[in-house]
């Protein structure tokens, strides 16, 4: 029972005890011992690799005569007197003859050996000095390399604490070398994904499997405000027996690399920015589209609330020179958020006035005509950015920490500002971001300027077409009238489409409508001097055919304008109705009863094109009957034939009865579409 227990405690023991290394198994140390005499008493296993002798052969032997040669034997007596006689040991290395009668470079350390009964041996410990030389040098060089080398490296035990690093760990992570030792990994890595790396490491340990070139950014103790880059490497260490010592990490710096491959990135960035705001910024003329297309551009590839805001005075073109230091009125073009914010609510809503004081940033940025930056704002910042104290109290809720404001400028004139905000975007506005914000600004500024002048001459040729054309009754004898006139939808261009409505002697009326080919404030006032003519002619009571020969003579006198009328003359105590074409759209017909029809007439050359005659045709209209005159504008478009459109106008036409103004919105509801490109004039009539 004694004896189990003994054997129990010391194997329980020796299971505590750390596992041998095999270091001395790499040198294979030998030991051999020598009585006074300076026989051998003593021959390890390992002293007969080393000299080639065996135990049989070396035991009870003179050392001196087995093992030294004759030229070195006095010297080597000397040294054994001398270590038994004064007991201070000796290191050293000389030649000892092998077994094959070689010699070997054998480098020894000995001392004195008392035993229990007072007798002196001479211990030596002896190992190959070739292969110590080695063995210092490679330890040598690896302790160079990890002292010089510019990789930060590390030794880490098997629960991860550190057991050495290197001066160039600790250059990059700024914690000292012995503030290092025995932390664990996760204690000063400063990386959010610590955790992964851990996990990693702990699969290198288990596995053997080396992980490598991990890429990793994080912010060191060293430098916390600014980012760095790390390329992580990990990998098992073992002794010769295979037993797992723990692991090694390498840690190379790569900011520089991780920085200029952001900057890269962002240059390319930057670059796809501004090819898509080529594409997208300006594609109509239209002020409020170009803005809203900069703003949905900049939101959130530049900012995290982005608003256009134009001059009131620009807007309507007209220069206002004021004091460098006066107020400014702004309308409100686009607001984009990235996300939901406050911040929204602190600005102006798209259509909105509003008047800027002098001190303030956006007005700032429009005096100078230069970009405003602040890179980080604070209190004292926000009443300048804000229009208010309200909405100075709403940023500073949405978080609002950084600000740039880029005037529009096109042609030397500043239209406005483009102002962003940054919230959730941790980066501060720099340089680059004003860079890249004035370029977006000064492309949009262009379409802005071209929408805001276009819109200027637009709505002065339709303020001049409106005022050509008439403002009839939707009473005549004989007669209901309603009418229309559309610009185009798609340009929003104003062209040359009119319908006029002529009270004549004997109760008739005439009824026309006309297109002069092309738009803007020429192709209008082209129509309001034939509008004119003829009103002339029809006093004259001329015949249909006969009237349009006379715009005929006229239109060739217009610089190339070709025109295209319809001209019908009504009589409601006849019920006749006569009419005449130059080269315009069939009129339909849609009598009660009966499907509508386009009335057959001869097409006719256009007005313009000279020398030519002009037939009159006429028709019986019934008390209920339709007529619908227009311009192409209502039936033709690129992507259908036209044959399918008319077809869809009589299909209109046939629906059940409907008063007058139902009927011109139900025409113009049913056939034309937001990409339109042509301006339309609808007459229609209906018989009493």
């Amino acid at each position: 029972m004694a004896v189990d227990s003994f054997e129990a405690g010391h194997n329980e023991q020796h299971a505590e005890l750390p596992r041998p290394t095999g270091l001395l198994d790499v040198l294979s140390v030998a030991a051999v011992a020598l009585d006074t005499r300076g026989r051998i008493v003593f021959w390890t296993p390992q002293a007969e690799e080393l000299f080639g002798y065996s135990s049989e052969e070396a035991l009870g032997k003179h050392a001196a005569r087995l093992l030294i040669h004759p030229e070195h034997l006095q010297a080597v007596v000397g040294l054994f007197t001398e270590v038994l006689e004064t007991g201070r040991g000796w290191a050293g290395a000389f030649p000892v003859r092998h077994k094959d009668g070689g010699s070997r470079l054998t480098e020894f350390r000995t001392m004195r050996l008392l035993d229990d009964l007072g007798d002196v041996y001479a211990l030596g410990i002896a190992a190959d000095h070739t292969l110590l030389q080695r063995v210092e040098t490679d330890l040598a060089l690896c302790e160079q390399l990890i002292n010089q080398s510019p990789i930060g490296l590390a030794l880490l035990d098997p629960e991860l604490r550190y057991l050495l690093v290197n001066p160039a760990l600790e250059r990059i992570d700024g914690i000292p070398a012995e503030d290092h030792i025995g932390r664990h990994l996760r204690e000063t890595l400063p990386l959010p994904e610590v955790d992964t790396v851990e996990s990693a490491l702990r699969q290198v340990l288990t596995t053997g499997t080396p992980l490598l070139d991990q890429y990793h950014v994080g912010r060191p103790p060293s430098d916390p405000g600014q980012e760095h880059a790390w390329s992580l490497s990990f990998y098992r260490l073992e002794d010769p027996g295979g037993r797992v010592l723990g692991a090694a990490a390498s840690v190379v710096d790569v900011t520089e690399r991780h920085r200029a491959a952001a900057e890269a990135d962002r240059a390319r960035r930057r670059l796809a920015l501004i090819a898509d705001a080529s594409a997208r910024v300006g594609t109509t003329l239209d002020v409020d589209q170009t803005a809203h297309e900069l703003a949905e551009i900049a939101a959130p590839a530049l900012a995290d609330v982005v608003a256009v805001d134009v001059l009131d005075s620009a807007l309507s073109c007209r220069r206002i020179r004021r004091p460098d230091n006066g107020p400014e009125l702004f309308r409100a073009l686009a607001l984009k958020a990235a996300h939901p914010t406050v911040a929204l609510r602190a600005a102006d809503a798209p259509g909105d006035l509003a008047a800027y004081a002098g001190d303030r940033l956006v007005t700032l940025c429009v005096h100078t005509g230069r970009p405003v930056l602040v890179p980080r704002v604070g209190p004292r910042d926000l009443p300048r950015i804000a229009r208010d104290a309200t909405a100075g109290a709403l940023l500073a809720e949405a978080g609002v920490h950084s600000y740039l404001a880029v005037p529009l400028i096109a042609h030397g004139e500043v239209l406005g500002a483009l102002d962003l905000k940054r919230t959730l975007n941790p980066a501060p506005f720099d340089e680059d971001d004003v860079v890249l914000a004035a370029e977006l600004a000064g492309r949009a500024a262009v379409a802005i300027d071209n929408a805001r002048w276009f819109q200027s001459v637009r709505n002065t040729a339709l303020t001049l077409q409106r005022s050509l054309l008439p403002d009839h009754s939707p009473h005549h004898t004989g007669l209901e009238l309603a009418s229309r006139y559309q610009p185009a939808q798609a340009t929003s261009e104003v062209g040359g489409d009119w319908y006029d409505v002529i009270p004549l002697a004997d109760d008739k009326t005439a009824l026309v409508v006309g297109d002069v080919m092309g738009n803007g404030i020429d192709a209008a006032a082209t129509m309001g001097r034939l509008r004119t003519a003829t009103c002339a002619y029809a006093d004259v009571d001329l015949a249909p055919g006969a009237v349009l020969q006379h715009l005929d003579k006229i239109t060739c006198d217009l610089e190339h304008y070709i025109v295209t009328c319809l001209y019908a003359v009504y009589d409601p105590r006849t019920g006749r109705c006569s009419i005449a074409n130059a080269g315009h759209m069939p009129p339909a017909l849609a009598r009660p009863g009966r499907p509508p029809r386009l009335l057959e007439l001869p097409a006719g050359a256009p007005l313009g094109v000279g020398g030519v005659s002009f037939e009159t045709t006429t028709v019986t209209l019934r008390p209920g009957d339709l007529l619908v005159l227009y311009t192409d504008g209502l039936v033709e478009t690129r992507q259908h034939a036209i044959d399918d459109r008319l077809n869809a106008l009589l299909d209109l036409l046939g629906e059940a009865h409907r008063p007058l103004e139902e009927t011109c919105d139900a025409l113009l509801y049913g056939l034309r579409n937001p990409d339109d490109h042509d301006d339309v004039a609808l007459l229609v009539a209906r018989t009493l």
